[in-house]
């Protein structure tokens, strides 16, 4: 996790902060604590997290996202090469005034 700033400008650690809290007992009805752990009277941890998302995910097949493990079905990424600077010549600085010519008289 990443430290934050309080709004008075004291570091924060959050990740600190979520692992020193895990075992408190959330705040409302659902009886958990912080990680998810299923609590029983007392406070005990009666189901643990890990077992309660992986029962779900047995009861649930459609749950799982699929992956095709196949490297043949995947296509192959192409990047396009790098755009190369090429050097151009720079135009004259100044272009030479060109008189116009008049008629001759004869």
């Amino acid at each position: 996790m990443a430290i934050y700033r309080s709004m008075r400008g004291k570091p924060v650690d959050m990740g600190k902060l979520m692992g020193q809290n895990e075992t408190t007992p959330a705040v409302g009805n659902m009886k958990v604590n912080a990680r998810g752990d299923l609590l029983g009277p007392g406070g005990k941890v009666i189901k643990k997290r890990e077992d309660i998302v992986s029962e779900y995910y047995n009861n649930n097949p459609k749950a799982r996202v699929q992956t095709n493990k196949v490297q043949e079905d995947i296509p192959e990424v192409v990047t396009p090469p790098a755009p190369v600077a090429v050097k151009t010549e720079a135009p004259p600085k100044s272009i030479p005034a060109v008189k116009p010519q008049q008629p001759k008289e004869e």
